[in-house]
């Protein structure tokens, strides 16, 4: 995993404000239009609106009744204190059951978009295998161009996207409307201002507001140049935890191996290097984020006493009473506050942006793989497996094969075979069409299973990993009994409903096995096997293989194989090979493929 600094890519996509807004905006758009989702989504956005509204609506009755309760404070008024306490009473009932409403349907338009949001990015991340495509360009692609840690993106990005997008929307309309409804309050309670210049004296109306907005312009400008870096450092923060974590499931995923190999020490240095790497980043986040805390808190303590210094003098003159001075405190305060919004709001801002960041960067690779041209022509259906034009190349854009022309027919028993690393896997892969770095034309068989070298076993029940991908009600217990047995495995014949963590359970040979209990489950006509029986002794391999060629014969399909040992041989009547050749200087593919060679059907395969 990378833990390098966002890519220029990534750091040219911060831009300004009105382009952060348009990329929220693409996020946001496809689920307040969604055809299940937009009219809930649009009443309950409208219901959240209304009822910050009545919030901001509640503080100015609030502003009022400072007025009103203080001046009967000084002049001693029994009857319009106990009054204002009832008043106070209901405005304060008003007050709660607004914030309690509105927090209710706020989280529950988050969890919906976030369950939407969710569904939806799944979907498109698991259509047309961009899941593996996605990785497959990401390692080829080491300059941090492709998306890392989809499994984060997914999870936390769109909850705290989610969530920080309600948040932070409705705090700043919560702002732009209490400063609308404040900023005309505190401008009646300013009175004058004398301001002599040059010998002339100059009379300001409404002073307390021009004082709050220079106040709370200086704080800004103030307070982006100190948090700046944090956008970058919460991009970077999240990419670090996110390359540890990964690491910290490998471990998990490979437990047996690295204990075997006795590689806890070289497991333990790479944990502690991206394990470094987030501690050193996150100390810079530290040390911006205290600068940052430092000026905000100096900030707003500042902003407690500023109204009341500056209004002290017509206070002492008699000009104002107690409740207009608490009210002119009160109006600054939030008036004030709604300028001073960005100023208290950097850190969470920086984070969301980030996050924002991150998930337009994946968005756009899904987009990308969804508007790609496949460069292989495919046809599946087919009676038989023909290739025209076949060229195969690395992620790297390295030819292995170029031109190939191949074709297996129903009866035909092919075994591949080359050097390690020659692409023998690969070509099958193109076989399969999941391989995107290919061109030519496939025709490709109806019913073919292709089976890798390592299967994958999820976790659950031991039938749902005997089926997989296929449910488990399609087949009956004695079925999957029966394949069991026949995969050499009747020690877990009465384990079918047992749930277990079986790629940990299970050994290498064993799980090879269950995979090729799968296949005699389903019975398809044809078979792509690569290394299949790597991991089984020579007697156990013999047995399956048998069973595998009479499985696919009795189909009236065809079995292509990739193997090393001799033995598999035996099975085949066909063997291509993969030769190396030298590369012309125009870059011509390393390797050609050799179809001549062929071997006399054996007993394990007739024709």
């Amino acid at each position: 995993m990378s833990s390098s600094a966002p890519s220029p890519t990534i750091a040219a996509r911060a831009g300004t404000f009105v382009q952060v807004v348009r990329r929220v905006f693409r996020l946001a758009a496809p689920y307040f239009n969604s055809e299940e989702e937009k009219w809930r989504a649009r009443l309950m956005f409208a219901g959240i609106v209304a009822l910050n509204l009545a919030y901001v609506y509640a503080l100015v009755l609030f502003n009022q009744w400072y007025g009103r309760f203080y001046d009967a404070l000084q002049n001693k008024d029994a009857t319009v204190f106990w009054r204002e306490i009832r008043v106070f009473a209901v405005l304060a009932f008003f007050n709660i059951a607004i914030q309690v409403l509105k927090f209710y349907v706020t989280q529950m338009l988050q969890l919906r978009w976030r369950a939407w949001m969710t569904r939806n990015y799944l979907g498109r991340w698991m259509a047309d295998r961009a899941f593996y495509h996605l990785e497959l360009a990401r390692y080829a692609h080491a300059d941090g161009a492709t998306p890392d840690n989809p499994d984060q993106r997914i999870q936390e990005d769109m909850q705290m996207f989610t969530n920080a997008t309600m948040t932070l929307s409705m705090d700043l309309m919560n702002a732009v409307v209490t400063l609308l409804s404040f900023i005309g309050i505190l401008w009646g309670l300013s009175g004058t201002f004398d301001l002599s210049l040059g010998g002339s004296t100059y009379q300001i109306a409404g002073s307390m507001v021009w004082l709050a907005l220079v106040y709370c312009v200086i704080g800004t400008a103030i307070t982006h140049f100190i948090g700046r870096p944090l956008i970058g450092l919460n991009f970077r923060q999240q990419r670090f935890e996110a390359d540890f974590r990964h690491h910290l499931v490998r471990v998990r995923e490979y437990s047996e191996a690295i204990a075997l190999d006795r590689g806890e020490t070289v497991e333990r240095g790479q944990l502690d290097v991206r394990f470094g790497a987030v501690l050193r980043n996150y100390l810079q986040l530290i040390k911006q984020q205290k600068n940052l805390v430092t000026f905000t808190a100096m900030f707003g303590q500042a902003s407690l006493i500023f109204p009341f210094i500056v209004s002290a003098p017509r206070f002492f003159s008699g000009a104002i009473q107690l409740g207009g001075l608490m009210q002119i405190s009160s109006a600054f305060d939030k008036v004030q506050e709604s300028l001073s919004w960005f100023v208290a709001n950097y850190d969470r801002v920086a984070v969301w942006r980030a996050t924002t960041d991150r998930l337009i960067s994946f968005d756009d690779a899904m987009r990308a793989h969804a508007a790609r041209e496949d460069a292989l022509q495919r046809e599946d259906g087919a009676a038989a497996l023909d290739t025209t034009g076949l060229t195969v190349a690395l992620p790297n854009g390295t030819q292995l094969l170029a031109g190939a022309a191949l074709a297996v027919r129903p009866g035909d028993s092919v075994l591949l075979q080359g050097p390690s690393g020659s692409g023998k896997s690969t070509l099958f892969r193109t076989f399969a069409g999941i391989w995107p770095f290919a061109s030519g034309k496939v025709q490709a068989p109806a019913d073919a299973v292709f089976m890798p070298q390592r299967p994958y076993l999820p976790d659950g029940k031991l039938r749902e990993a005997l089926t997989y991908p296929h449910p488990a009600a399609g087949f009956s217990d004695d079925q999957l009994r029966q394949a069991l047995v026949d995969a050499l495995l009747p020690d877990l014949v009465n384990r079918l409903d047992d749930s277990d963590a079986w790629s940990q359970k299970l050994s290498g040979g064993e799980q090879q096995r269950l995979a090729i209990a799968r296949v005699l489950l389903k019975k398809p006509a044809w078979l792509f096997a690569d290394e299949v029986t790597s991991a089984l002794d020579a007697p156990a391999e013999a047995v399956l293989y048998q069973r595998l060629a009479d499985t696919v014969r009795a189909g009236g399909g065809a079995m292509v194989s990739i193997a090393h040992r001799p033995a598999v041989g035996d099975f085949h009547g066909q063997r291509w090979t993969l030769v190396p050749q030298e590369e012309s200087a125009g870059g011509g593919a390393r390797y050609r493929l050799d179809t001549a060679a062929a071997a006399q059907p054996t007993a394990g395969w007739s024709t």
